[in-house]
């Protein structure tokens, strides 16, 4: 047979097309071509593919005209993902494999020289794509990226560790069969997830600063963004490192979500399975690294951070516009890249935790050291936060320098696990009573379960209009208020709640005033 056809599936953003590799042998001069709009890392898959069959001892038909078509022509491809898939398709087109048994399964896998598969990127998202489209497909995959596929229940994962290990199950029928491999080369992988690695940075470490661990603690509970500010060594990123520690656990769909687009990245560890991440980018970081994009569209910083913590350190020190590229993923949880060949979407929803100093030289409002910027400087500064970003970030929080006998004198302070355990409760309340995280909530939903009585309700509306507030800084801080009320174990909003939620939106205008 001179046609042979091999599944495989592409990766764009988290999905996962379909792509069939047709391979045709035909008589000729003698060439290798490779068509189907494939980038330059997949047409070099023709001196990997003839180096890997000829060293592992199998026939390359040099003598014949070789074809080889990824389709759809229309779709791009790239990785050296279709390395395996092309060098079954041209040992079926020769006889060398029964065609007609590799239907049904689908491949890829990059190939090295002697015939050892390498892993790819992106294994998770393609059997998360593969579950999404309900489609029962065997799929065999290299070391490594089996072991993420085969993290989704309901799939069915081969792992195949050299070429020879998956040409001995295609073997013609006239052929004798397989003998079970002692080494492990072909296996078929059962879901079974690492267990969740545990330990971390803990939140005892912090001494003092009550005011900004409650802040932690009612930002993990509610899903709100938090801003952190305060002078140089005041413990801003130590509490934001210590923040992912006090999130309620992931579901399971949850994880798989997170894993899979750090699997599209290619930085997928079995040690983050189950785990809340901190992406910590640092402020020289484009627009582009930071909300994604690229050809083909990869995943940014804050698609990295899906599900977990996206601490941006020096927050006034990040591009305008990569500070401006923030606000429609606060909103949506969502970020769509649009190109004008391909546009791909991608999840994003983060908790955003900022840190920044109260002015250029860090000390406005310092007991400790004398701030010496003017208040145009001060004004400057802060005003590189544009309002619309700051009204998206529910909590704004000062946290202030410790004298040295206070904090070398002050005890421990709380554990991450006893803040957690109120913190999971009082996710459970908002869980139960509407689905959704607090921060979640919007329009007339956010009115009926906020529940304030009269007096919250006069003391939200007299704070909004002496602080001329916008009515999203005050939905955001209704929703604060019934974060608190949950933490209290209240079912409605009273004003003690109301007004404590208040005082986490006037850091900045206190600072610089």
């Amino acid at each position: 047979m001179s046609l042979a056809l091999v599944q495989s599936r592409a990766l764009l953003g988290l999905q996962a097309p379909a792509v069939t590799v047709e391979v045709h042998l035909a008589n000729g001069l003698p060439s290798f071509v490779l068509v189907g709009l494939a980038d330059v890392e997949v047409k070099e898959a023709r001196e990997r593919v003839r180096s890997a069959l000829q060293n592992a001892g199998l026939e390359f038909p040099a003598n014949k005209k070789i074809t080889v078509n990824l389709a759809p022509a229309d779709l791009p491809k790239d990785s050296g993902r279709f390395d395996l898939p092309i060098a079954l398709g041209i040992l079926a087109a020769s006889g060398q494999i029964d065609a007609a048994r590799l239907a049904g399964w689908e491949f890829a896998g990059e190939l090295s020289l002697s015939g050892q598969l390498r892993p790819v990127r992106g294994a998770l998202a393609t059997s998360l794509a593969l579950r999404a489209l309900n489609q029962p497909v065997r799929m065999v995959l290299p070391p490594g990226s089996a072991e993420e596929a085969a993290l989704v229940p309901g799939t069915e994962i081969y792992r195949a560790r050299h070429l020879l290990d998956v040409v001995r199950q295609f073997l013609p029928a006239a052929a004798h069969a397989p003998e079970p491999d002692d080494d492990g080369g072909w296996q078929r992988l059962q879901p079974t997830p690492p267990q969740p690695a545990t330990g971390g940075p803990d939140l005892a470490d912090v001494k003092g600063q009550a005011a900004a661990r409650r802040a932690l603690e009612i930002a993990a509970a509610g899903g709100h963004g938090l801003l952190l500010v305060g002078p140089p060594g005041s413990g801003k990123s130590m509490l934001a490192q210590r923040f992912a520690g006090l999130l309620p656990p992931m579901q399971v769909e949850q994880a798989l979500e997170s894993a899979a687009i750090a699997s599209l990245a290619g930085r997928f560890s079995p040690a983050q399975w189950m785990q809340r991440t901190t992406a910590s980018p640092h402020h020289s970081c484009s627009a582009v690294a930071l909300v994604g994009g690229g050809s083909p569209p990869r995943p940014g910083e804050i698609s990295l951070a899906h599900e977990g913590v996206l601490f941006l350190d020096e927050f006034p020190e990040f591009a305008r516009s990569a500070l401006e590229a923030l606000r429609e993923p606060l909103e949506s949880g969502r970020i769509t890249i649009a190109r004008a060949a391909q546009r791909a979407e991608f999840p994003a929803r983060f908790q955003l935790v900022a840190a920044m100093n109260p002015c250029p030289c860090g000390f406005a409002g310092s007991s400790q050291r004398a701030c010496r910027c003017t208040p145009d400087q001060v004004a400057r500064y802060q005003g590189k936060l544009s309002g619309p970003l700051l009204d998206r970030i529910d909590l704004h929080v000062e946290v202030p320098a410790l004298p040295a006998d206070q904090l070398l004198g002050a005890p421990p302070g709380e554990t991450s696990s006893a803040v957690r355990e109120r913190v999971a409760a009082a996710h459970q309340r908002a869980m139960q009573r509407q689905g959704t995280p607090n921060q979640a909530l919007h329009g007339r939903e956010l009115d009926r379960l906020a529940a304030l009585d009269d007096a919250a309700a006069r003391f939200l509306q007299a704070a909004a209009a002496r602080l001329a507030w916008s009515a999203r800084s005050t939905h955001r801080a209704l929703k604060v208020a019934r974060t608190i009320a949950d933490l209290a174990g209240s079912e409605t909003v009273a004003v003690a709640h109301v007004a404590e939620a208040v005082q986490y939106r006037r850091v900045l205008r206190a600072a610089g005033a």
